[in-house]
C-alpha cells in the first residue's frame, strides 16, 4: 500500500524534481502540496513567485494546495507555527499523514533543522534527492524535460544578469565555479513552468526586474492573458 505524503512545494525545480522522483519510486500517494506564502507580497516566500502562478502550478500538477501564510518580517517561531498549522490542516483531511518530502540536496544543517522541527510535532521528513551530485541532478532534470527560469538571484553570490534566464545547459556552463549547479547555497531560485509532472505547461510572461534588500534580484513572471 502506498504511503500518504505531503510535498513541500517552493514552485522551483528541486521541489518539482523531488515530486517527479517520488512518482517514479511509486511507493507514495502525494496528497497535497504545502507552500509558504508571504502575505504582504502575495508571493511564495524567497522565490517571489506570484500566488496565482502558484495556483496554476498546483492545478496543472493536479494536486491540492495548502498554504502556510507568514508575514514579510518573520522569525523562526512564527514560521514554524504557520507551517505546523498547515500540517495540522492536512492531517485533519488525511488522518494517516505523518511525512512530508523536501527538495534538499546537500545542506545537512538545513535538513537536520527540518527533521528536528518536524519531530516535535509528530512528523517525519523525506528527502529523496539528498546527497546526490548536484550537476548530475541538474542534467537529469534537463534531460527529463523540466522547464524552468531563474526568478531570483542572490547578487552577493551571482551576477544579477542571470535573473530571468532559462535553466539549461548553456546556463550551467556559464555559472562561475563558485556557484552550485542547482543553486543549493541560495545562489538562485527558480520557477518551474513545465515538465513530466505537469499535465500542461504554464503560459507565463517575463515581467519587470527589481532588487530587494539591496541584494536579491527578482524577475517577475505573470500568467499570460
Amino acid at each position: 500500500m502506498a504511503t500518504p505524503i505531503l510535498m513541500a512545494w517552493s514552485g522551483g525545480k528541486d521541489a518539482a524534481w523531488t515530486l517527479h522522483t517520488l512518482h517514479m519510486q511509486g511507493d507514495v500517494d502525494i496528497k497535497a502540496l504545502v507552500t509558504t506564502v508571504t502575505a504582504d507580497y502575495d508571493r511564495i516566500a524567497m522565490h517571489g513567485i506570484r500566488r496565482d502562478v502558484l495556483h496554476a502550478q498546483a492545478e496543472s500538477l493536479g494536486i491540492p494546495l495548502i498554504e502556510a501564510v507568514i508575514p514579510s518580517a518573520c522569525d523562526n517561531a512564527t514560521y514554524e507555527a504557520s507551517f505546523a498549522a498547515a500540517l495540522a490542516e492536512a492531517r485533519s483531511r488525511w488522518p494517516d499523514l505523518d511525512t512530508i518530502a523536501f527538495g534538499d540536496l546537500f545542506l545537512e544543517d538545513v535538513r537536520a533543522w527540518r527533521v528536528a522541527s518536524l519531530v516535535k510535532i509528530g512528523w517525519h521528513a523525506r528527502t529523496p534527492l539528498f546527497g546526490r551530485d548536484t550537476r548530475e541532478v541538474a542534467l537529469e532534470m534537463l534531460d527529463g524535460g523540466l522547464k524552468t527560469w531563474l526568478c531570483c538571484v542572490d547578487t552577493q553570490q551571482l551576477d544579477a544578469g542571470f535573473s530571468g534566464a532559462a535553466f539549461d545547459t548553456d546556463l550551467l556552463d556559464a555559472l562561475p565555479t563558485s556557484c552550485d549547479p542547482c543553486g543549493e547555497n541560495g545562489e538562485f531560485h527558480t520557477l518551474v513552468w513545465d515538465g513530466p509532472m505537469f499535465t500542461s505547461p504554464l503560459a507565463l510572461e517575463h515581467g519587470a526586474q527589481l532588487m530587494r534588500d539591496g541584494r536579491f534580484a527578482y524577475t517577475d513572471f505573470a500568467l499570460a492573458p
